[in-house]
């Protein structure tokens, strides 16, 4: 997914309510009888704990996150996905829930005059009431609570504020993620924890640990490429599913609700974001995703589409011709994006970048590559068509923290993302895959999802002549 627009699978939970497609439908009801997504793995507490042990080696003052909150469940198609930071830390996704963790460094006996333990967790208190509506709930009062959640120390959400106005008294200094102060000027969420923080210590002085919890989630572990590989194999199965089903006078929409399909029944939890099916003109808009167009012979058809997978996000584009077959000029812009993407991962490698100049650039040999192969109707180069950065990272976010200008690292997974949008001739290419850095050079985790337009149109045939088969039955 191209841009810098963040689409976080929370964020993303309501887009499948424009989707018409009886199965879709299916799916959100029973969706919307839930209050929290059921991850269906999660890595062992000892990785949570030694994430948590690492941040609090950062700081010198306590840590205090407050997960979010699921009070958007009276929604009957809402369901609660926790805060990515939180989840990383804690791997847990219950709504409600606080973590307090002190500095590394504290003694024991100080740790014991105010709070007895190095970090705790909070958790609402036992509601059986709403429990026979949405489904047991972890509790602070749960037999085993504590081999369960991974902390020694469980008490009540209630208890959180008097822990953090007692802290307030010894440390000058207390940390959390403070809210953006740029680009999307920040979630609700944030703001609301800082708020809440102001009113329980307003003495302290509030500094901002996120960079560090973005740089322990720069580098997956191996349990996490485990999970993006999942995701992305779903989404690959999706995409072939696309390119069997394209044809001429199918909605978008029902594309979008095949792929969503192909992914739930193959284990994913939810979308990695809104999927994006843009026929005709509605390819060249880059975060399309109203699904309302009818698709027409002669459309080329972008798909943005991912799956999400324990949490972690996947983000693959191809484009398809409606109708199987590239125009001439279709097929120009569709290989002048593919050279551009081959051009980048040639190059693909811990110490190269994404940023847009420089000369570690993998994004400039994309742009120069589009800016020297084509060239629009006024005789100009493509290069001003090609509107977005190159490329991101993925994982428990579709748009990972991560400075495109720093040099990559092994156990990054990134995209790599070319395209050319040309609003007058309703032609937008994108073709998107997802790497892993390595040691060496790259693993291209989607590669088994052909790129070449002669693998697609062929594809796309395979699927005429299964329907036409079945349609002689």
């Amino acid at each position: 997914m191209s841009g810098l627009r963040s689409r976080s699978a929370s964020s993303q939970r309501l887009w499948s309510t424009t989707l018409a497609a009886g199965a879709v439908f299916v799916l959100l009801m029973t969706a919307g009888m839930v209050s929290a997504q059921q991850r269906r793995e999660r890595e062992p507490n000892s990785v949570y704990a030694q994430r948590r042990a690492k941040l609090a080696a950062a700081a010198d003052g306590p840590i205090v996150l407050l997960g979010l909150n699921g009070r958007e469940e009276d929604s009957q198609a809402y369901v609660f996905a926790q805060e990515e930071n939180f989840y990383y830390l804690t791997g847990h996704n219950e709504e409600g829930a606080g973590l307090i963790l002190l500095p590394a460094a504290e003694s024991k006996a100080k740790r014991d005059d105010f709070t007895g333990a190095r970090e705790i967790f909070f958790l609402p208190e036992k509601n059986p009431a709403k429990e026979r509506w949405n489904g047991v709930r972890m509790s602070p009062s749960d037999p085993g609570i504590q081999a369960r959640t991974g902390f020694a120390d469980v008490r009540a959400f209630g208890e959180m504020r008097a822990t953090v106005e007692r802290l307030a008294k010894f440390y000058p200094n207390i940390y959390t993620i403070l809210p953006y102060e740029k680009e999307l000027g920040g979630y609700p969420h944030e703001k609301e924890a800082v708020e809440w923080l102001k009113l329980a210590a307003p003495q302290a002085n509030l500094k901002d640990i996120r960079e560090h919890v973005a740089e322990l989630r720069l580098i997956k572990s191996p349990t996490e490429i485990g999970f993006l590989r999942e995701a992305i194999d779903l989404s690959v199965d999706a995409h072939f599913a696309a390119m069997k089903m394209m044809r001429p006078e199918l909605w978008e929409y029902q594309v979008a609700a095949k792929m969503v399909e192909v992914h739930a029944m193959g284990g994913s939890e939810a979308e990695a974001y809104a999927p994006i099916v843009g026929a005709g003109p509605n390819s060249t808009s880059l975060h399309y995703d109203r699904l309302g167009r009818r698709i027409q012979d002669g459309d080329i058809v972008v798909l943005d589409v991912g799956a999400q997978y324990s949490g972690y996000a996947a983000d693959i584009t191809r484009t398809l011709p409606a109708n199987g077959k590239f125009t001439a000029r279709q097929r120009e812009i569709y290989d002048i994006v593919l050279g551009a993407q081959n051009a980048a991962l040639a190059s693909l490698k811990p110490g190269a970048d994404m940023c847009r100049k420089g000369k570690n650039s993998v994004y400039k040999l994309a742009y120069d590559y589009i800016n020297s192969h084509g060239k629009d109707q006024n005789g100009k180069p493509l290069g001003q068509y090609f509107i977005h950065g190159l490329g991101h990272n993925i994982g428990l976010n579709v748009h990972d923290p991560g400075d495109s200008c720093k040099p990559l690292m092994a156990g990054q997974v990134v995209t790599v993302e070319p395209g050319i949008y040309i609003p007058e001739e309703n032609l937008g290419v994108r073709i998107e895959d997802d790497a892993l850095i390595t040691e060496s050079g790259y693993e291209l985790l989607s590669g088994k999802l052909p790129r070449s337009a002669e693998e697609v149109e062929k594809i796309m045939a395979e699927g005429m002549r299964e329907r036409a088969a079945d349609g002689a039955k």
